[in-house]
């Protein structure tokens, strides 16, 4: 259990029957009246965020978050498949729990799942991702005289924007929080 006025960015705790994490909290000492301590919560599972306030001494269980490193395996067509990679383990994720996560990552890559109790609401993909550009138009000759982009589907299928000069075959990396090209490799 953690009060209000234990709170720090970054704690996750269980408020309203959900998994929420503080964003930003504040102490605030009116000159009349109580203190108490002003919050933003995120809930982790769908993201919303909410601001709320709380006495200091209100008290709310600690919400553990499991994060795990597993293979991603293969995708059959409704299920994406994971491995864990210390016990073999494996698990199956329907695409609603996935999301876009997976947009830049390989088979056999490792990622990050992130469970509470066992109820998995989460993967993390690695924060850069070496990909190969599968498909891009040549780039114009004399056309370098800005930051000019093209789009490029890289061997998972996703599209990213790239300069001229990277052509189909070359090796890319790319941060996958932005989607955004880096360097090539």
């Amino acid at each position: 259990m953690i009060t209000a006025g234990d709170f720090k960015n970054g704690i996750t705790i269980e408020y309203d029957g959900k998994v929420c994490q503080i964003v930003e909290f504040q102490h605030v000492k009116p000159g009349k009246g109580a203190a108490f301590v002003r919050t933003k919560l995120k809930d982790i599972v769908n993201g919303g965020v909410v601001e709320t306030s709380f006495r200091p001494t209100e008290k709310f269980p600690t919400a553990h978050i499991d994060r795990k490193d597993m293979t991603y395996l293969y995708n059959d067509g409704e299920m994406y498949n994971f491995m864990d990679v210390e016990t073999y383990d494996q698990i199956s994720l329907n695409a609603d729990d996935i999301g876009d996560a997976l947009k830049f990552v390989k088979e056999n890559d490792i990622v990050k799942v992130c469970s509470h109790n066992g109820n998995v609401f989460a993967v993390e993909p690695p924060l850069f991702v070496e990909l190969e550009i599968s498909e891009t138009e040549p780039g114009v000759a004399g056309n370098t005289a800005t930051n000019a982009t093209k789009p490029a589907t890289v061997e998972t299928g996703a599209t990213v924007y790239v300069p001229l000069f990277v052509s189909t075959g070359d090796k890319i990396k790319i941060d996958t929080r932005t989607g955004e090209y880096l360097s090539r490799v």
